[in-house]
């Protein structure tokens, strides 16, 4: 031991038992002072989403992950987790994801990044889903190492893009690109497409039809207004109306044909 004055200056230790297992260092969880990345994976597909949590577990030292099967269950993470980095979104999960509804979650959680993981590796379709302002697109058939590189990249605050965006516009397949808010898809609207929302959609759509604003439909249900904006977009997307009115009319008539 080091002495000072003839007084001994015993050496601090730390045992690990006495360091906390996580603590908040500005929007970072760390443990044992390494950084942990907060990653939410949201697909319908259970083996797919534990399969990819598998793998990010093993290719990032430290993330902390989080599943969700549907709309609701993001939407749910994004508001109650504090600082989610990094969102991972199947396209085709219950919860009608569309150009118009995810330029809307973009914006309503500006701090975390966004990428789609899709089975569709068409140009047009990686190049749409870069257009809304989302920061990567992983393809399902990419090998462990390619996902894991993709999010390291978009964690790192880079733009991530397949390397089979390079093929020529001729050795693609022909698709539709994801709807968009300017050049809307419609189509014949019925009271049966009132079952396709969630359960959240449901709530919103009752106390939209009863005249609510977002702000008071977010205090009635507890959740924060842009999450009411995003639920109340996504049921106008759902159903084909323009505005909450033509919504309500459409509510009315449901419950009007199924009063006993």
């Amino acid at each position: 031991m080091a002495t000072t004055s003839g007084i001994t200056a015993a050496p601090i230790i730390i045992e690990e038992w006495e360091v906390p297992a996580g603590v908040l260092v500005g929007n970072r969880v760390t443990r044992w002072g390494i950084s942990m990345y907060r990653i939410v994976i949201a697909d319908d597909h259970g083996l797919y989403r534990r399969g990819l949590r598998l793998a990010l577990m093993a290719g990032i030292p430290s993330v902390e992950i989080f599943e969700a099967s549907c709309f609701d269950a993001v939407v749910n993470l994004l508001e109650e987790q504090a600082s989610i980095d990094l969102a991972i979104l199947d396209l085709n999960m219950p919860g009608l994801f569309n150009q118009e509804v995810l330029s809307d979650v973009l914006a309503a959680y500006p701090h975390t990044r966004f990428a789609i993981v899709s089975g569709d590796d068409s140009r047009s379709e990686i190049l749409t889903a870069l257009s809304i302002g989302l920061h990567g697109y992983i393809v399902k058939s990419q090998k462990d190492e390619e996902v894991v590189l993709a999010v390291n990249e978009i964690l790192a605050g880079r733009i991530y893009v397949p390397s089979l965006l390079s093929r020529t516009s001729a050795d693609q397949r022909s698709y539709a690109a994801l709807p968009s808010a300017k050049n809307p898809i419609r189509q014949r609207v019925g009271s049966s497409d009132l079952g396709r929302l969630t359960s959240r959609q449901k709530d919103v759509l009752k106390l939209m039809a009863e005249g609510y604003s977002n702000k008071e439909i977010a205090r009635n249900l507890d959740i924060a207004e842009a999450t009411t904006k995003i639920h109340a977009a996504a049921i106008l997307r759902e159903l084909g109306v323009r505005n909450r009115t033509e919504a309500a009319v459409l509510l009315q008539t449901w419950l009007s044909r199924n009063v006993n």
